[in-house]
């Protein structure tokens, strides 16, 4: 199969890949460009652990084709921290106990952060009902709830 040349530019960076047309851009970003935060779960689009940011708004990676992506500001997990200084979002999931396995967290940080950014004094309600897209197996949701919710003030100072 014919692969096209594209860059992607992910998390400021521009990662110059050879794909086929069908590849994922879930795939593309792990495998081309060695970014591996974004998980594959169910790879339907279903739960959530390959949620990345595609210009502020959270996508589903294993649903979108690499090449629908050039040009646009993707960002991964990966971005999040500023060196060893955790974003505040990721600080406050090991603060509040909001990961167990961690399988899902990159998806569920990924989300977190556009609900945030985009409403910083988002209800609980609304809360849930924003990460109620994603899925995890392990952690009951509560202590997530609570570290999305202690994140929103560190985010705001």
């Amino acid at each position: 199969m014919t692969k096209l040349d594209i860059n992607l530019n992910v998390n400021g960076e521009t990662y110059p890949i050879k794909v086929e047309a069908r590849r994922t851009l879930a795939d593309a970003l792990r495998d081309d460009c060695g970014l591996t935060g974004t998980h594959l779960g169910c790879e339907h689009g279903v739960c959530g652990a390959c949620t990345v940011l595609v210009d502020d708004q959270p996508v589903r990676a294993c649903l979108g084709f690499a090449v629908q992506f050039e040009g646009s500001q993707i960002r991964t997990v990966e971005g999040l921290a500023d060196g060893d200084e955790l974003h505040p979002l990721q600080q406050a999931f090991w603060d509040h106990h909001g990961l167990q396995c961690g399988f899902c967290t990159p998806g569920f940080l990924m989300l977190a952060v556009a609900v945030l950014e985009k409403n910083p004094d988002i209800d609980d309600g609304e809360l849930r009902r924003a990460l109620a897209s994603n899925l995890c197996r392990c952690t009951g949701y509560q202590n997530i709830v609570k570290a999305v919710r202690a994140a929103a003030g560190a985010m705001k100072r």
